[in-house]
């Protein structure tokens, strides 16, 4: 199982303001790029968001749908990753004083990852949640600063 935590300089309300911004999951996410609405009002179940995988010179199209909310403290979801099969993630948001303490747990359902399955993966799973979850820090950090309302809505970064 991966299983990774990092602790994140803003409240909840700033994390989630990132994580229900669809148009930002390719900003955070290891691998994902453009990333852009499929279906339904993302988060919300059932919904989900399309973008680009990277996998060395190869590009591929994946999605994800969200399969339970439970705002503030869970959001779970499934990945379809292209030949590697679909994985759930979920995140565990827990408000740690004034910062926030998110957990990221995730393991392949179907398909390749699945099937290989082992404790290597678990490794490279591990040291990708390490980058994805300093990267959502920086980017929740980064859009909320300096806002009077910061932590209530994602402010799109300059470009």
């Amino acid at each position: 199982m991966a299983v990774r935590h990092h602790l994140i300089d803003r409240p909840p309300t700033a994390v989630w303001a990132v994580l229900e911004d669809e148009t930002l999951y390719g900003e955070w996410v290891v691998g994902t790029s453009r990333s852009r609405r499929e279906q339904g009002d993302w988060p919300e179940v059932g919904s989900s968001i399309t973008y680009t995988l990277r996998m060395g010179p190869k590009e591929f199209t994946g999605h994800t749908v969200v399969r339970r909310i439970d705002k503030p403290r869970t959001l779970e979801l499934e990945a379809e990753g292209g030949p590697w099969g679909s994985a759930r993630i979920a995140f565990d948001i827990r408000a740690w004083g004034d910062a926030t303490l998110v957990i990221v747990d995730e393991h392949p359902l179907r398909g390749l990852g699945a099937t290989l399955h082992n404790t290597l993966l678990d490794s490279v799973l591990q040291i990708r949640h390490r980058t994805m979850l300093a990267r959502l820090a920086r980017l929740v950090e980064r859009v909320t600063a300096g806002h009077p309302d910061a932590g209530t809505r994602a402010v799109r970064p300059a470009e």
